[in-house]
């Protein structure tokens, strides 16, 4: 049986570069998808929503692949907490989170066309407590990490680390983007040999 081609439903060069860490060859497709909450959706219901919705919209276009979707939904005191796109976004969400925890809801969804539309999903939780940030602290790491495209406004992978005093995680892939622990389990299952 040949392997099957594995597909990423997202352009994030975040969760390519984890995903390097299971599979040397993929491909990256855009999903094409319009993000953003549902009335009434909570957070993980939105990451699991569009997890999925990502992956089914490459799987449409993708026989004889496997598709993997993800999504993250940041939020601090059930508020979403986007992207922000500019770095002053960046400073007044960096500044709400001092001293407070946020949760990010990382879920990812893998369809099989190879043997069939299966779905499989999973979701982690993280915790992350952040510590008290002073002004001149946020606009350094504002500044030297330019987190603009980053859920929370922090690369956790790099210098964004030293903004917690504690991150709680099942996986700690999840909070960058891509929870491979549980991908790895899913691929898995569609009979992918890993490691």
């Amino acid at each position: 049986m040949n392997t099957p081609r594995v597909v990423l439903a997202s352009t994030s060069r975040y969760r390519a570069e984890l995903l390097h860490r299971l599979l040397a060859d993929f491909e990256q497709v855009a999903p094409g998808v319009e993000e953003g909450a549902l009335p009434g959706e909570t957070p993980a219901q939105c990451a699991t929503r569009l997890a999925a919705l990502k992956a089914r919209a490459v799987a449409a276009h993708h026989d004889g692949a496997i598709v993997i979707g993800s999504d993250q939904v940041a939020e601090l005191d059930g508020h979403v907490l986007g992207k922000p796109g500019n770095a002053a976004r960046a400073r007044a969400q960096l500044q709400a989170c001092g001293g407070r925890e946020a949760r990010f809801h990382t879920a990812v969804c893998v369809i099989d066309t190879h043997t069939g539309h299966r779905c499989l999903q999973a979701t982690d939780l993280t915790r992350a407590l952040f510590r008290t940030l002073s002004p001149d602290e946020i606009a350094r790491y504002v500044e030297r990490e330019q987190p603009l495209d980053c859920a929370g406004g922090f690369k956790a992978e790099a210098l964004g680390i030293s903004l917690f005093e504690r991150i709680e995680s099942d996986d700690p892939t999840a909070l960058i983007g891509l929870p491979l622990i549980a991908l790895a389990r899913l691929l898995r299952e569609c009979g992918l040999s890993l490691p």
